[in-house]
């Protein structure tokens, strides 16, 4: 398979009209998530995806289930829409992505998803989800940087400190979505995305999973972000359940090795997530793994180094490593790096393509880092690098950490 390539999988490209062909693969809108996917978050929002704009749901599971909201007159609209070639504000993050030579999640749902394409036929299909993302809670045993309250159970008391007189919600959320809303649809279901929170800690997660191997589906693909800590839930056994699935894809959300890690991702313990890979490694090897690395200031100098550390120490191969570059908060985005920083890192990945490209057969981690130089380049805003200092210096106090000894590189540090 070619990573790059932008068609889909599926299908025969030459069984596909020509007008099927450029809407999939030309209509700088379209993609084919409203007409196989939603995206439900633990406070109950539901959007067309996990890239669409945060402040901008579809529908809310207080107020609907989610087969009225598929069938919404809102539904209907954006699916016209994206039909017509039309820019959504929902969609803003892809079409990011895809001006900076990255392929975006609206060209990988075209590619996965493409075989689908007679579904676009109308603006209102059958109620019938072909790929699942839901979280089902915010139930997560770390505190990563980046994150909040909304993802993770376990950053509700470092925000109760970062803003004493804001209104909480309760430190474990959970949406409101029975989960026989979504068993049934296991006769069509052909991906799941298990996602949090931390999916492994999750009780939806396990009884999906039991569900899936008692109807005999184990030719679904199941895909997880998860924090790689734990790898049992009672007497249960993720990596002898993973054994008997056709395509199972993790991706491992790591950001640095040792301390660096450690701080940019609160509560790990490195030597387990070492540990961790490691046992998999023995007990399912054939099972897909990648660092799915979310690029923000905090790691951007040493993003290299921590990928090269893991295929020397034959933890992973080259192309086992996907870039993600963070786009919220939108002070942690390295192009706000000041200029020198910004040099220098830029060296760092070049550098660091010239060793990978000959070992990455996909191209998937040499591009991901040529996109973060893309990225790079694109003019800072000063006064997110002053909301970044601020609210790391406050972050420390709370977590009795220090940014500028952990990462002294930066050339802000003295500021």
């Amino acid at each position: 398979m070619d990573y790059n390539d932008i068609k889909p999988l599926k299908i025969d490209w030459n069984d596909l009209s020509l007008y099927d062909q450029l809407v999939l693969t030309e209509n700088p809108s379209f993609c084919m998530y409203p007409w196989t996917h939603l995206h439900a978050y633990p406070d109950n929002t539901v959007h067309l995806c996990c890239m669409s704009e945060m402040d901008m749901p579809v529908g809310n599971l207080n107020d609907n289930t989610l087969e009225e909201i598929w069938h919404s007159d809102n539904m209907q609209t954006i699916r016209q829409k994206m039909i017509d070639g039309i820019a959504l504000p929902e969609c803003t993050k892809c079409y990011e992505q895809d001006k900076n030579g990255f392929m975006s999640g609206r060209v990988s749902a075209n590619k996965h998803f493409g075989h689908h394409i007679a579904k676009a036929r109308t603006v209102e299909p059958e109620y019938e989800i072909v790929y699942w993302d839901v979280r089902f809670s915010n139930l997560c045993n770390f505190r990563c940087r980046t994150c909040g309250p909304l993802f993770s159970s376990n950053w509700y008391q470092d925000y109760v400190k970062l803003h004493p007189n804001s209104p909480t919600n309760s430190k474990v959320i959970k949406a409101n979505l029975d989960i026989e809303e979504c068993l049934r649809h296991i006769p069509y279901v052909e991906q799941i995305y298990f996602a949090g929170g931390e999916p492994l800690m999750m009780a939806a997660h396990w009884e999906i999973i039991a569900e899936l191997l008692k109807q005999n589906r184990t030719d679904v693909k199941l895909i997880y972000n998860t924090n790689f800590s734990q790898l049992k839930y009672k007497q249960l056994s993720i990596l002898d359940m993973w054994k008997e699935f056709d395509s199972v894809s993790i991706g491992a959300s790591l950001d640095g090795s040792g301390i660096r890690g450690e701080y940019i991702r609160k509560e790990t313990v490195w030597k387990d997530i070492v540990d961790n890979r490691e046992q998999m490694l023995r007990v399912c090897p054939d099972v897909d793994f990648y660092i799915s690395c979310t690029l923000s200031i905090l790691n951007s100098y040493h993003m290299p180094d921590f990928h090269r550390e893991w295929i020397d120490y034959g933890l992973i191969k080259a192309p086992d490593f996907n870039v993600n570059i963070l786009m919220n908060p939108p002070h942690y985005r390295i192009d706000n790096l000041p200029m020198p920083d910004k040099e220098a890192v830029i060296e760092k990945y070049n550098e660091h393509i010239d060793y990978i490209s000959p070992l990455d057969t996909l191209q998937r981690a040499t591009n991901g880092y040529k996109s973060a130089i893309n990225f790079i380049e694109q003019p800072s805003i000063p006064t997110k690098l002053d909301e970044f200092k601020e609210l790391t210096n406050k972050m420390d106090t709370i977590r009795n950490e220090s940014f500028n000894k952990t990462f002294p590189e930066f050339s802000f540090n003295d500021d």
